[in-house]
């Protein structure tokens, strides 16, 4: 594999700040599903941080609550070192001028009955930025830096194939100058020969623009390729948070060891000596769940202690963090293949 991103220098100024970010969804009688439970995290200027979980883990909506297309239900976000609220209009409306999101279905994203021109140049004008004529001139720089051409503005989206509909994407994400930009499973709708072009293109334009990624994916390969650090959630909280190689070579949650044994190995006898780690029980509810480790239920090694006390993420070894009580004892885990 190729160089990973995070070899890359990164600014440790952070620029989004979560603190107990909780979004939770009325699901009716008396009962509240738990999608995002308490997150806390940065986001440093300049890194990609990838966040990676099974379907179902919470990754889309923190994603969406940190764009604001979600209110949370508690929490704080900081965006710069200010506080952002964004229940309040105009302080979601100066949010998206410096933070925008990259969906993960190219197509249902993109409005069929507008141009391919209107719709990258709709935020500029929302934002009043640059007069008619400079937008215009906008979008055919924007549409030739994803790699498409000038040409294209006036056809619409159904005319292009999954490949070119997420470079449009890209290009509305970029067209009011972001410094932030969410990357909701850009590549899962896609074919896997285009996937490496989209992921290559947003690398490239991370280090011609300066921009901060969070990087959300299933694909841990693809997530340790373009990642600085990494995220994993399970059920709605954060269980591990290190830098990309760190938590590939010391991977200390059960939860995170039995997720990166999954990953197949690109050579047959590795792949067939590889051990694998089959989890055992279901997974649990986020609809009211049990006190305790959410991943109690499923963990081979869970204690009494693990099924009545929630564990807190703290960090135990360098900027590496664990929500994981049976990690006390061992402080390091053994690498996983």
């Amino acid at each position: 594999m190729a160089e990973t991103a995070n070899n890359q220098a990164v600014d440790n100024q952070v620029l989004v700040s979560l603190h107990d970010i909780c979004k939770y969804f009325n699901v009716g009688r008396g009962k509240t599903l738990k999608a995002v439970d308490g997150i806390t995290l940065d986001i440093r200027k300049g890194e990609t941080l990838g966040v990676v979980g099974e379907s179902g883990c919470g990754k889309s909506t923190l994603g969406r609550v940190v764009m604001g297309i979600y209110h949370p239900t508690k929490g704080q976000l900081t965006y710069n070192g200010k506080v952002v609220d964004l229940k309040k209009t105009r302080d979601r409306f100066n949010y998206s001028k410096k933070a925008q999101i990259i969906f993960q279905d190219p197509y249902a994203s993109l409005n069929p009955r507008m141009t391919v021109g209107d719709i990258i140049a709709e935020g500029m004008e929302i934002h009043g930025m640059y007069d008619k004529a400079r937008r215009q001139e906008r979008v055919y720089e924007l549409l030739e830096t994803v790699g498409l051409n000038r040409e294209h503005a006036n056809r619409f989206p159904h005319e292009f194939s999954g490949g070119q509909r997420q470079r449009i994407g890209i290009a509305r994400a970029l067209a009011i100058e972001p410094e932030f930009i969410v990357c909701d499973e850009p590549i899962s709708a896609l074919d896997v020969s285009i996937q490496s072009q989209v992921i290559n293109l947003l690398k490239e334009l991370q280090g011609k623009l300066g921009l901060t990624y969070m990087f959300i994916a299933h694909d841990l390969n693809i997530v340790k390729y373009i990642s600085d650090r990494i995220a994993v959630m399970y059920l709605g909280n954060l269980v591990e948070l290190a830098d990309s190689d760190e938590i590939y070579a010391h991977t200390l949650h059960p939860y995170s060891q039995a997720l990166l044994a999954s990953v197949p190995i690109p050579d047959p006898d590795r792949e067939a000596q590889k051990k694998a780690t089959v989890l055992g029980g279901d997974v649990p509810s986020p609809i009211n769940p049990k006190p305790g480790c959410k991943f109690a239920g499923r963990c081979p090694r869970a204690t009494d202690r693990c099924r009545a006390e929630t564990p807190a993420l703290r960090e135990v070894r360098p900027h590496h963090f664990v929500a994981c009580h049976l990690v006390e004892s061992e402080q390091e885990a053994p690498a996983q293949a």
